[in-house]
């Protein structure tokens, strides 16, 4: 990276980090055992610098420090992989590796604190932002990077921004959850298949316990006195389900609607199925400014929307500019002989309108 690219690389990043994603992950099983995880990358501040990264095997990475420079951690591909980046390739926000092992990151200001970072121990220290590409790299299971996480310093370039934590799921099914408290890793199994952001995980778990009234379905006519109330229309089962957009709100709404949905018969379908879900997610811009306080005019404040196919090795993504879906085969790359590239999500950020020819 030149000096210019790293100088502009570093302020475009400061930013991020300092305003913070509403990102909202789901996970979803069909009935031909395909696993498919998918989230939404909401960010309101600006747009970002959106990328889709494909890594081969041997490709090597040097990470950033809170000195301002790249002399953190050295570590180099094991596994290719494509992933997802924001500002730069390096910065990986959620990926998946030809091992199937898949990882992301979620905003998590606030409740999670990472060890104290030690220049003398740079060597060994890693970037939040870039733990991503770090578990794609190197590690096919979760128990390898449960393993491995305690021979690095997880830090954040600049140490008065936010905290995040990790979503990450294997070829076996298994999810978990990765945060750090107090400065050390906690992982937590992912038992609803649902994330968004603060407060921490087993937080949100308990909270579900609050919403035990809400079920699929109608509810049936009932008698108070001599009146019988009945439902104004279908699905009143979810009466009360959460609409805003904060964390325990979105968290809420992801696990009940992935879980009460109709299983699909195959990866593609149930990819499909979560772009439908993720909808009831997606953040309006304007929604997080008081009311004329906006500072720009983006189509959303959800700059992106990923599901992928892990069982197939599909990933299928759809931006703010562009709803139009578009995919990348895992099994179409040789990770052996491809170059590392990487290129915009949107060629022409206009939605692609297919005009119906009426006869």
């Amino acid at each position: 990276m030149n000096i210019k690219l790293f100088a502009t690389t570093i302020v475009g990043i400061l930013g991020i980090i300092n305003y913070g994603h509403a990102c909202t992950g789901i996970t979803l099983r069909a009935r031909d055992n395909s696993l498919v995880v998918a989230r939404t990358v909401d960010w309101h501040g600006d747009e970002m610098n959106n990328m889709y990264v494909i890594a081969p095997r041997g490709h090597t990475q040097k990470s950033l420090t809170p000195d301002g420079k790249m002399n953190g951690h050295e570590f180099t591909s094991v596994y290719g992989y494509v992933g997802i980046a924001v500002q730069t390739p390096d910065f990986v926000i959620d990926g998946t590796n030809e091992a199937g092992l898949s990882a992301g990151l979620f905003y998590f200001p606030d409740y999670g604190e990472y060890p104290k970072y030690d220049a003398n121990r740079r060597e060994n220290s890693i970037a939040d932002f870039e733990l991503v590409a770090w578990m794609l790299s190197r590690f096919s299971t979760i128990e390898q990077i449960q393993d491995a996480i305690q021979y690095i310093t997880v830090t954040n370039i600049d140490p008065s921004a936010s905290t995040v934590h990790w979503r990450i799921t294997d070829a076996t099914g298994r999810q978990v959850i990765l945060e750090f408290i107090d400065g050390n890793a906690h992982f937590y199994e992912s038992t609803v298949g649902a994330i968004s952001n603060s407060p921490g995980y087993p937080w949100h778990i308990t909270n579900l316990n609050n919403y035990i009234n809400l079920h699929p379905g109608t509810l049936d006519p009932k008698k108070v006195g001599n009146l019988t109330l009945h439902s104004f229309g279908s699905d009143s089962g979810m009466l009360g389900l959460p609409g805003d957009f904060t964390p325990p709100s979105r968290f809420v709404r992801a696990a009940l609607l992935s879980n009460y949905s109709i299983p699909q018969k195959t990866g593609y379908e149930s990819a499909m199925k979560a772009f439908h879900i993720l909808n009831n997610l997606d953040v309006p811009l304007g929604v997080e400014f008081d009311s004329g306080r906006a500072t720009n005019n983006m189509p959303s404040a959800t700059q992106w929307t990923i599901a992928t196919d892990l069982g197939n090795k599909i990933i299928y993504y759809h931006t703010m500019y562009n709803r139009t879906i578009r995919s990348i085969d895992m099994k179409e790359i040789d990770f052996a002989n491809v170059q590392f590239q990487y290129a915009p999500l949107d060629t022409v950020k206009v939605q692609t309108i297919i005009p119906i020819k009426v006869k």
